[in-house]
């Protein structure tokens, strides 16, 4: 079984360096990141955050399956960082995914949303993430360093022109 870790960037309230730099050297992993320039998203998706949410997600999972860094022979687990409440948008967010994978790849992936209590990897995916925002916003590559060779690909999507 191969699995999709998935969150997106922000304030972890604490240092987790010394226990995700030994995760991510104790495992088979590779990191593949879109960075979303939030001041060159179109105003209406602004205000549908879910929306935006969808299509990033999406956007990311293509990528990943198209570059076949998992195998679509075996069975795929995208395991998401839970970031809404509404059961609603919950169950529109993993059908729209699921339905993609099918339509555009063939594939049948299970989706879980989890918090990172639940789902401990969570967390490292989460320092990943916010090493990259902190990268992007502030030029501090500190954290990023400690896995940057592990980068597939690494894509600005609406950047500056």
């Amino acid at each position: 079984m191969s699995f999709i870790f998935l969150d997106e960037s922000g304030d972890l309230g604490f240092n987790p360096q010394k226990q995700s730099s030994k995760y991510l050297s104790a495992t088979d992993s590779s990191i593949m990141a879109i960075c979303l320039n939030k001041s060159r998203v179109h105003t209406k998706l602004q205000d549908e955050k879910h929306v935006l949410y969808n299509y990033v997600t999406n956007i990311l999972l293509d990528r990943i399956l198209s570059k076949k860094l998992i195998s679509g022979n075996e069975k795929i687990l995208l395991i998401v960082s839970k970031r809404e409440t509404n059961r609603f948008l919950n169950d529109n967010f993993t059908f729209y995914l699921k339905n993609q994978a099918k339509l555009n790849h063939n594939i049948l992936i299970d989706v879980a949303i989890k918090t990172p209590a639940e789902e401990k990897a969570l967390q490292v995916v989460d320092f990943v993430s916010w090493s990259l925002f902190k990268k992007y916003e502030s030029q501090n590559t500190e954290y990023y360093g400690i896995f940057k060779k592990l980068v597939v690909e690494e894509n600005m999507l609406f950047p500056l022109k």
